[in-house]
């Protein structure tokens, strides 16, 4: 009962932090990722599709994208997806291929990226602390209901206070560097 309930925490924060992680890949640093447009969705025959399934997305330079669409038909909806998002960039389109330049981050702005990086690492971590406080309750209602004594629940809760830490280290960690990343110039 004690393994399955600290299990099931673990891999609850386990998902917790892995998805704080991504987030922070949806934030730009300056340099030019595929992850940044990939989950636009594009109004595609009357359907919102992801672009990522639309598109093939190419690095050729630092600061530059280059998103070939499979459909020629689609190279107006996928400029018109990316230029109403909230990148900041504006595409410019020769028909088959839509090309995205980055420019660099001003230093106000890898400011404000950062404090939206910090937010979604306390997101993240009270996600981890909702998942702790709903494991000890699974906890002791065990131990109310006579499954394990008192002395389990001690090292249990012990065991699940140090899976707890562990998680929120492991963001802490994801948000020192995404930080560095950020404000690196």
């Amino acid at each position: 009962m004690i393994d399955e309930t600290l299990l099931e925490g673990s891999d609850k924060m386990d998902k917790a932090v892995t998805h704080v992680q991504s987030q922070f890949q949806s934030i730009r640093t300056g340099r030019a990722a595929p992850v940044l447009i990939e989950r636009l969705t594009v109004e595609y025959y009357g359907a919102q599709v992801p672009l990522q399934q639309l598109a093939t997305i190419n690095v050729p330079e630092a600061r530059q994208l280059l998103v070939r669409p499979h459909d020629r038909n689609s190279v107006g909806a996928v400029e018109k997806a990316i230029r109403e998002s909230d990148l900041g960039v504006n595409p410019s389109n020769d028909g088959t291929v839509i090309r995205l330049s980055f420019p660099p981050l001003t230093e106000e702005r890898r400011r404000e990226y950062v404090k939206i990086v910090k937010g979604m690492a306390e997101d993240g971590r009270v996600v981890v602390r909702n998942l702790r406080r709903d494991a000890r309750k699974a906890l002791e209602g065990s131990e109310r209901s006579g499954e394990i004594s008192a002395d389990e629940l001690d090292r249990a809760e012990k065991e699940l206070d140090r899976i707890t830490h562990d998680h929120i280290e492991s963001i802490d960690k994801a948000l020192s560097r995404k930080e560095a990343e950020l404000l690196e110039v």
